[in-house]
């Protein structure tokens, strides 16, 4: 099954399963996948992830959730640059999401990384989603 929006995909399974209250979503691997979730669980938002082969040659990620007392750790994940309409932000002029609660994931030249993180290696780049 091909998709036109990979990591819309995958954002959109991980709302769904913290709406249903899973403990884990399972989402076809990939290399930017990989980055945004690492991304996600150096800033808190998951509790880690996990490569997996589900059958020969075919890779999935499952992802493991996060809840603050019986509630979503993440409240709110929105895609903002999409296949058709790609964002771009330099470093200064990229605002804080949630007066710095929030985070921006940020497809940089040195890589993907969260808004604090470009900012500190002074960095801009494509703003892939927004996390709070």
């Amino acid at each position: 099954m091909s998709l036109s929006d990979p990591l819309g995909d995958l954002l959109s399974r991980i709302r769904n399963g913290q709406r249903a209250g899973k403990v884990s979503v399972v989402s076809p691997a990939s290399k930017l996948r990989s980055n945004v979730l690492e991304v996600l669980k150096r800033e808190g938002f998951i509790r880690g992830y996990e490569t997996f082969e589900e059958r020969p040659g075919v890779r999935g990620l499952r992802v493991e959730l996060k809840y603050h007392d019986g509630q979503p750790v993440i409240r709110r994940i929105d895609r903002v640059s999409t296949p058709g309409r790609r964002v771009y932000s330099k470093i200064k002029d990229l605002p804080r999401y949630y007066n710095g609660l929030g985070i921006k994931i940020l497809s940089t030249p040195r890589g993907v990384m969260s808004d604090a993180e470009a900012r500190a290696a002074n960095v801009g780049g494509e703003i892939l989603c927004e996390v709070f």
